[in-house]
């Protein structure tokens, strides 16, 4: 039997993805009442700029203050879709304080301070649930918190950043330079005016925290996950990832060590084998690939960005947030009980792909092949090239350390030989 009482639902933010998660609940209402067991009631929207036509949205509810909203007592739930650290953080712990459950897509917060919201909506006996922080519409966050809970995971890769697979995979489709790709996602809306977040990983991070944290049942900060940017990959590097047969996708990765005891995060540009699922990912779209002890090989694909999607994922959320409501019960809260250590870049494991600039003469390859093997770093393949003095030198090794790798490096430049280090990038998916 469904209760007549509506839920009550407080919108901070109505921007991209708050204008769509309001056009949804007016839209589908009877459907989510049905599927909740009580009608779901849009009780206030706070917003920055009052004054704004907002379809759809009766202007009766449009407010500036967020603080007043959260604080009414009435509220059943807040979703939060404003983004940034602060006022965020505080008006979601003031939202538990005052009553209400919380759904939010705030990845940036959620890298930072996940840990100490737990705590609070704990505190308070309420859910804090975030499907959309990661992969927009793509369901990832339940599945690892829920259908894999019984698994143990020792994998995740993926691309979780959409700007970014845009621009690699038009240069690597077009032969396009980093720039103009960037310009054409930038003018088809892909890309924001300071894609900086973006481009340099930082918004992929955020999300690595927040998978890491989750899979392993270990707290992951933001401050945790190595990152490096995609800006200094070039079409040159785009054409040695072919001759590997290979393209090259920027990565969301954490893993479990190979005795359990620890794990990483991290985000790069890597060359991936067009074999691997990853590789065929195309446009702004994003997946994640997740290995697990029982379950094996999982992959979730779909659109990773956008007003619709992400706010599909923001109701999912409500939907499961209301039904614990209405059942006096919360949801699964964080689970950190492993307490892993967070190992740093130096003790990552992996293959790389090193080109060197150098003198094209005798005896170069031997003093390079020395230098490898005297950092315990074994070669796989070598390809040679040269003109008028001068040569190219491509080494493909083995999995090693990134530490191992970075005294390899060190020792290369000293080599009168050695005129340069030309690109170094890591081999992942295989």
């Amino acid at each position: 039997m469904m209760r007549t009482r509506p839920l009550k639902v407080a919108l901070l933010g109505c921007g991209v993805v708050g204008s769509e998660v309001a056009r949804i609940m007016t839209t589908h209402a009877a459907d989510l009442a049905a599927r909740i067991g009580a009608p779901v009631e849009l009780a206030g929207v706070a917003v920055r700029r009052p004054g704004k036509v907002r379809d759809g949205i009766d202007p009766g509810l449009v407010t500036t203050d967020a603080t007043a909203l959260v604080k009414r007592g009435d509220i059943d739930v807040v979703v939060e879709v404003i983004g940034g650290i602060e006022p965020a953080r505080t008006l979601i712990t003031t939202a538990f304080e005052h009553g209400a459950s919380v759904v939010s897509a705030n990845k940036a917060l959620l890298a930072q301070d996940g840990a100490d919201l737990h705590a609070a909506a704990e505190a308070n006996n309420k859910d804090l649930y975030y499907e959309a922080a990661v992969a927009g519409a793509i369901p990832l966050i339940r599945p690892l918190r829920e259908s894999l809970a019984g698994d143990k995971v020792n994998r995740v890769l993926g691309i979780v950043n959409g700007t970014t697979n845009f621009i690699l995979d038009k240069m690597d489709s077009t032969g396009a330079g980093y720039q103009e790709a960037l310009d054409e996602a930038t003018a088809l809306g892909y890309a924001e005016a300071d894609p900086t977040a973006d481009v340099e990983g930082f918004d992929a991070a955020a999300k690595a925290a927040i998978l890491a944290g989750i899979a392993f049942h270990t707290r992951v900060r933001l401050d945790d996950v190595y990152r490096e940017g995609m800006t200094e990959v070039t079409a040159a590097d785009f054409a040695s990832a072919r001759e590997m047969g290979c393209t090259i996708k920027l990565l969301a990765i954490c893993e479990r060590a190979a005795d359990g005891a620890s794990v990483t995060a991290r985000v790069h540009p890597a060359m991936i084998p067009l074999t691997h699922p990853l590789a065929s990912v195309r446009g702004a779209y994003n997946a994640v690939f997740v290995e697990s002890d029982a379950s094996g090989q999982l992959m979730f694909y779909g659109p990773g960005a956008g007003g619709a999607p992400t706010a599909s994922a923001v109701l999912g959320d409500l939907v499961a947030v209301c039904r614990n409501r209405l059942n006096g019960a919360t949801g699964p809260g964080e689970s950190s009980y492993a307490a892993l250590p967070v190992s740093g870049m130096g003790e990552v494991v992996t293959r790389y792909h090193i080109s060197l600039d150098v003198a094209d003469k005798p005896g170069v390859l031997a003093q390079v092949a020395t230098v490898f093997a005297e950092h315990g770093v074994s070669i796989d393949t070598v390809r040679q090239q040269g003109k008028d003095g001068e040569a190219s030198l491509v080494v493909v090794t083995h999995r090693a350390s990134d530490a191992a790798l970075g005294g390899t490096v060190e020792a290369l430049r000293k080599l009168d030989t050695v005129r340069g280090v030309a690109s170094i990038m890591r081999v992942e998916g295989e």
